[in-house]
């Protein structure tokens, strides 16, 4: 992967954006020339249609349908539908473990069990953490990109409800994030939904189901962990949502508890971040100075722990989503990236970037604070149409998946905030989420949400040409 030293601060080559110089405060910003007006970059070349009207791509890319939903599992399962985020996990020369999340509801047919007379059996019963309504949860797929073939397909997680996005761990498991509050008793549920779950990518079977209630009960939807000190980052699937920082008491040992923080932007309290309406207006390109504020009662059982936030201050974000760390080596990442899907003017999407302090979640970080910086704000929807999960592609370009009732699309940003357009789901009927790389960048896994389809897309990544874009 490339140095992450550049901002994409929406310098963006014909994104009509405005050009903004970089100051240390909201005052300081100063507008510039605005960029021409909207141009369609190429990234790697204008798509070619797809015979199957399924998934245009660029020339010399390729996809493969290895998943697809209500198809047999090796667990005698079948593959539950709505399939959402998803991490390719290293399992030896040449083959990956891809875990996948599965949003499904109450009322979701499309389950692993759909075509069992019984229901699951005993066994699985007994790992299912709801099983009156629990009808997601998380799928294993074993593929071997060199062969370009599917090993093994498997249930690992079981009885949780809404499994939206999520996030890799460095120590190899995936936190699985319920999108959804619903209470037990509510729609016949047996428990209190709206946790994380985490499932250890080397597992060959269903695990047992066991909530992170520390990390809070709120309308989870993504996670991304610092590699360097352990801390956990989690968005919010709400108009209001906050950005949390998950502080575990024993670094890799999430089950252990910790301490729950919503994040505040130093000198300006309980802020609005989605520069529309008559809210604030945050300018693109200028690094804010933050604080966090430490919550209690995480399990909240009245969903109001983005209510007590905002009492302390918190800065509210519209509908963070999709979360990303684009790092680069050791120590702190270069960047925890935070999808906003309602930001902008134009409630099209934003991107923002979180960097850490040196002494991220220590006394000492009042002396060097983390800060927070818009760098994506296009308000223009050809160029960025509702962006949701989000990936770090190996030329070290940000990959976002679009959900839009438009079209749909992955869309690419380059290091030096160029946007181009990846693939586009020519049906217009089924949003992108997932996308994630095989570690040796060979191989782009990507779904598509309502058609129940799980794509092996390769091609040739490193081709991609700057005079291009």
């Amino acid at each position: 992967m490339r140095s992450a030293g550049l901002s994409r601060r929406a310098l963006l080559k014909g994104a009509g954006a405005a050009v903004l110089a970089v100051g240390p405060g909201l005052g300081t910003a100063i507008a510039g020339a605005t960029a021409r007006g909207p141009v369609r970059a190429r990234g790697y070349g204008r798509l070619q249609r797809d015979p199957q009207g399924i998934l245009d791509l660029p020339p010399g890319f390729h996809y493969r349908v290895i998943s697809r939903t209500g198809g047999p599992m090796s667990d005698g399962l079948r593959v539950p539908g709505l399939p959402d985020g998803m991490h390719a996990f290293p399992d030896g020369p040449g083959r990956v473990r891809l875990l996948r999340n599965h949003e499904l509801v109450p009322d979701s047919q499309a389950t692993a069990f759909a075509h069992l007379s019984a229901g699951p059996g005993p066994s699985v019963r007994a790992r299912m953490y709801d099983r009156a309504v629990g009808r997601g949860g998380v799928t294993t797929l074993i593929y071997d990109t060199k062969a370009m073939r599917l090993e093994q397909e498997f249930m690992s997680l079981a009885g949780t409800l809404r499994n939206c996005a999520g996030g890799a761990t460095p120590w190899g498991s995936w936190i699985s994030c319920e999108e959804t509050v619903l209470r037990r008793g509510e729609a016949g549920a047996a428990k209190d939904h709206g946790f994380n779950f985490e499932v250890p990518s080397r597992s060959n079977s269903l695990v047992n189901a066991v909530p992170l209630t520390a990390m809070g009960r709120f309308n989870h939807e993504a996670v991304g962990v610092d590699p360097g000190s352990g801390v956990v980052y989690q968005s919010e699937d709400r108009a209001d949502g906050l950005f949390y920082r998950f502080l575990p008491r024993s670094r890799g040992e999430l089950s252990k508890g910790g301490r729950l923080e919503a994040l505040v932007l130093q000198g300006h309290p309980h802020l609005f971040t989605g520069n529309w309406g008559f809210r604030s207006q945050i300018p693109v390109g200028v690094r804010l100075p933050v604080s966090w504020v430490a919550l209690s009662s995480v399990e909240a059982p009245d969903d109001g722990l983005r209510f007590q936030g905002r009492e302390l201050g918190a800065a509210a974000f519209a509908r963070g989503e999709g979360i990303t760390v684009e790092s680069r080596g050791k120590g702190s990442p270069a960047c925890i990236w935070l999808v906003c899907t309602a930001g902008g003017r134009n409630k099209r999407g934003q991107l923002w970037c979180y960097r850490p302090s040196p002494f991220e979640g220590t006394g000492r970080e009042r002396d060097e604070p983390g800060t927070l910086e818009l760098s994506v704000e296009p308000n223009d929807s050809r160029l960025l149409n509702r962006g949701d999960n989000i990936c770090v592609a190996p030329t070290g370009d940000l990959i976002v998946c679009e959900d839009s009732k438009e079209v749909q699309r992955l869309i690419g940003i380059t290091q030096d905030g160029v946007i181009y357009v990846l693939a586009a789901n020519p049906r217009a009927s089924s949003e992108f989420a997932g996308a994630t790389f095989a570690p040796d960048g060979s191989t782009l896994f990507v779904n598509l949400q309502f058609l129940g389809l799980t794509f092996a897309v390769t091609g040739p990544w490193a081709a991609r040409d700057p005079a291009a874009l």
